[in-house]
């Protein structure tokens, strides 16, 4: 790996991390929460600045790994007017919530941005290969609308569909003269890494902005590609949970690093498609109810606001307190696995 591909990865986690934070410091200040501290980085500070007219401080920190906005109130009693823990619950989610739909929002905009520099492919067929297996029951022209669980609304939804379903006959539901139609369709398959996946036997109609629809049809493909990359990211952790892949396929900073400093190596816009999955993958398992992540104290706002009062400090902290140790071990773990395949 080129130490500049290195720098250029960290940097592009470093964005994601300040969107992020920033996403909580903005809805924080936008409900006259009192911000102590913006801090990019973890550890020893490096620069930090005090705004004479907030309080807010303002710090680098040693350690890429993190940031963080400290707000007045936000796990322990305060009595400060603007201390977090006395606004409305409603405005302490979406505060909460603001770093993980920033995340969301950054990496749709990205892919927008991607989207106009692409081939759009439809979902609609337009030919099939020469060794074909699929066409014994979807035509030329058809449009498919679904396969297995996923509703594909683009071509991309379609590869990924039959990658995922395609191993073993599945339902396929095709527009074809007006009408839908269900069939049991049979796949070809492949193998990689020692996994089967399916693969598509027919090739798919492109679809022209420019031509046809300009901005609604970018921002089409580029919604269904963000909400695409989504289901991807749980599809892949519901994979994990059950058993279908292990531990050693998982990535943490280390690994990820690697993969972008590889993909930015190439020359070829794949690093930016691995940013968008990331800022997703950001997103999402940050809006997960586990303990220590905003979205396990998310669960705890939303039990608040069913009982009409909040659970008491003591053992949401300690709650939150275990689930930081757990995530930090296997953080740990996953980090130490990454660093030895880099000398393996």
């Amino acid at each position: 790996m080129s130490i500049l591909y290195v720098l250029l990865a960290i940097l592009l986690f470093g964005v994601l991390i300040f969107v992020h934070e920033l996403g909580h410091f903005l809805t924080a200040r936008l409900f006259k929460v009192k911000v102590n501290e913006f801090s990019i980085g973890m550890g020893p500070k490096i620069i930090s600045k005090t705004s004479k007219k907030t309080g807010t401080a303002y710090s680098w920190r040693a350690l890429p790994i993190g940031g963080f906005v400290s707000m007045e109130g936000e796990d322990r009693s305060s009595d400060d007017e603007g201390a977090f823990c006395k606004k409305p619950v409603w405005q302490r989610m979406i505060i909460t919530a603001a770093g993980s739909l920033t995340n969301i929002l950054v990496g749709f905009l990205v892919m927008f941005i991607l989207m106009s520099n692409s081939v759009l492919f439809s979902n609609t067929v337009a030919s099939f290969t020469d060794t074909a297996v699929s066409n014994e029951w979807i035509q030329e022209g058809d449009k498919i609308v679904k396969i297995g669980n996923l509703n594909t609304h683009t071509g991309n939804d379609v590869v990924y569909a039959i990658t995922r379903y395609g191993t073993s006959a599945t339902n396929v539901t095709v527009l074809r003269d007006g009408e839908k139609m269900t069939f049991e369709v049979v796949f070809g398959t492949t193998e990689n890494g020692g996994y089967l996946y399916g693969e598509r036997d027919f090739y798919l109609w492109t679809e022209n902005a420019i031509d046809n629809g300009g901005f609604f049809t970018l921002l089409k493909h580029s919604f269904f590609q963000s909400k695409l990359m989504i289901t991807m990211v749980l599809d892949s952790l519901s994979d994990l949970i059950v058993g279908k892949y292990s531990i050693k396929e998982l990535s943490g900073p280390v690994g990820v690093t690697e993969v972008i400093s590889d993909a930015a190596s190439q020359h070829d816009g794949t690093v930016w498609l691995y940013f968008v999955l990331i800022a997703m993958n950001l997103g999402v398992v940050n809006l997960m109810p586990i303990p220590a992540l905003d979205g396990g104290r998310l669960v705890f706002m939303l039990i608040e606001l069913i009982i009409r009062k909040p659970v008491p400090e003591k053992v949401e902290n300690a709650i939150h307190t275990v689930g930081m140790v757990l995530l930090l071990a296997f953080m740990l773990i996953i980090t130490v696995k990454d660093v030895i395949n880099l000398f393996v």
